[in-house]
């Protein structure tokens, strides 16, 4: 098979055997983060078929498939071994959490299945597109794939031997080497986690002198406790804000002022790397600005002793890019004085966010806390939908990455765009969830950098007290629901920008 792109890799940590260059098969990820489970792949071209080979640090079952959500229900799965007997391998379909059904149409052709110094190796192949209804339909938008396997060729119920992780699997970006290895720490110190069921940590911080401008490329997550860290974020803090702190956010001090976001991070993002052309600024004339970390911590279990050094290293380089980066954070933003809660027994609960930017979007990152079921971020011109700038109609509070869009998307001035999300509450009793719980953004990536840092819409709360408003909404992003007028003022640069709430309401008493 000729590859498309040259395999070119760089990987600190390694697993034996797995990371061998295969120029069938260009792209490669790992599935986990102890490096056991490595997948590669490779295609000609959109119309035929897409190779896979799946490695395991493992003598048992293996399997691999593609979720709509990253759970096994409604999943395409593949699994396969080398037992007593010799390699088996079958094309099944997940109904629920239960051994997944054969497929009465094997669309998977097993090529190669082989067993090595303690892993197995199997290389399979499909059509990119779906054979039959128990296919996954294979497209250019990020795919959520799954893996799972056991120590031995009895298949049975797997445990924690598995996992979940979002890639592109035709729009693959494959990591260059480093220029340099010179990045900037941001990361608490010691901190202890109180047992409470949520709690915001922030850290206000001055990197190290820079002189001259340099240009952040990568951002890598530093996780010390996966099971509690929810999300992180990095702003810049303006000039009035000169002196360093440690302590709970939001307690009235003049750092909650520190809003402009300079990276991101949430459950299941991994390390992101910025186009070559582009890069977020930071030294120079901006050598001394404060940046305030901010992390979310999520203990529902109510954990005590819990310490964490959790935090972010920044990559840069002094060899700049031509474009400077910036972060714009939109969507729906409520304050304390303007407030709304997501009613209970809901199944589905929509908030719209219309912000007014002018930018060229190249990634996404969707957030919304455990109610969430659906993001979609939609662009608009002259009033009429033309794109989707992101769409995860699947959400998996799990898996909140930073997605690349494979094409640079072009916003014009005029441009708006809907942050649309859809909460589920059927198993919610009480008033919903307080403002600080649950969140609608959609944090976007775009250059050349501009002074706004954020665009952002107030909720229309009126709607609220009437549970009988119920609309058709099965199609409502692909038309601009304006009902209300706000200002939304960032930077002394007003926009209109227009919120709309419509619900699926159930009254369940």
């Amino acid at each position: 098979m000729r590859s498309l792109l040259p395999f070119l890799c760089l990987f600190l940590a390694r697993t034996k055997g797995a990371v061998a260059s295969d120029p069938s098969m260009p792209f490669m990820v790992y599935m986990d983060q102890d490096h056991l489970v490595c997948l590669k792949w490779g295609f000609d071209n959109l119309q035929g078929n897409i190779v896979f080979k799946l490695t395991v640090n493992t003598t048992g079952w293996v399997s691999f498939g593609m979720s709509p959500n990253g759970g096994m229900k409604g999943s395409d799965i593949v699994i396969g071994g080398l037992g007593p007997s010799g390699s088996y391998f079958s094309d099944r379909y997940a109904t629920g959490n239960a051994m997944p059904l054969l497929d009465a149409q094997q669309s998977y052709t097993l090529l190669s299945l082989t067993e090595s110094e303690g892993q197995t190796i199997m290389t399979f192949q499909r059509s990119i597109q779906a054979c039959d209804d128990k296919d996954f339909h294979i497209t250019d938008e990020p795919i959520k794939l799954i893996y799972a396997y056991g120590t031995t060729d009895e298949i049975s119920y797997h445990g924690a031997r598995r996992g979940t992780k979002e890639v592109n699997l035709l729009n693959f970006k494959i990591r260059t080497s480093l220029p340099n290895l010179n990045y900037l720490s941001a990361t608490v110190e010691n901190i202890t986690v109180p047992p409470i069921h949520t709690y915001y940590h922030c850290k206000v911080m001055k990197f190290p002198n820079l002189n001259t401008k340099h240009h952040i490329y990568q951002i890598e997550p530093v996780i010390e406790h996966h099971d509690i860290v929810h999300h992180m974020l990095l702003y810049s803090c303006p000039s009035f804000v000169a002196q360093t702190s440690d302590k709970p956010c939001y307690v009235g001090s003049m750092e909650d002022t520190c809003l402009g976001v300079v990276a991101a991070w949430a459950v299941g993002g991994e390390v992101f790397e910025f186009p070559e052309n582009a890069g977020i600024p930071i030294g120079g004339g901006d050598s001394d600005t404060y940046y305030r970390l901010e992390v979310h911590y999520n203990n529902p279990n109510l954990a005590t002793g819990r310490i964490d050094n959790s935090g972010l290293r920044l990559y840069y380089t002094s060899q700049l890019r031509q474009h400077d980066v910036g972060i714009m954070t939109t969507g729906v933003l409520p304050f304390n004085h303007i407030q709304y809660n997501i009613p209970p027994k809901a199944p589905q609960f929509h908030i719209y966010g219309f912000p007014v930017p002018d930018l060229h979007m190249f990634a996404v990152m969707l957030h919304t806390h455990l109610a969430g079921r659906k993001v979609r971020v939609a662009h608009y011109r002259n009033e009429k939908q033309i794109d989707f700038l992101g769409l995860d109609d699947n959400y998996n509070f799990k898996i909140q990455q930073i997605i690349s869009s494979g094409n640079i998307k072009t916003i014009k001035q005029g441009d708006e765009i809907a942050v649309e999300c859809t909460y589920n509450t059927v198993d919610r009793t009480g008033m919903g969830l307080a403002t600080t719980d649950e969140m609608c953004l959609a944090f976007l990536f775009y250059y050349p950098a501009i002074k706004i840092k954020s665009c952002v819409s107030h909720p229309n709360t009126k709607f609220l007290s009437n549970s009988s408003v119920t609309d058709n909404i099965d199609n409502a992003i692909s038309e601009p629901p304006y009902t209300t007028a706000q200002v939304c003022s960032i930077l002394n640069i007003s926009h209109l920008v227009y919120t709309y709430m419509i619900m699926y309401y159930n009254i369940w008493h």
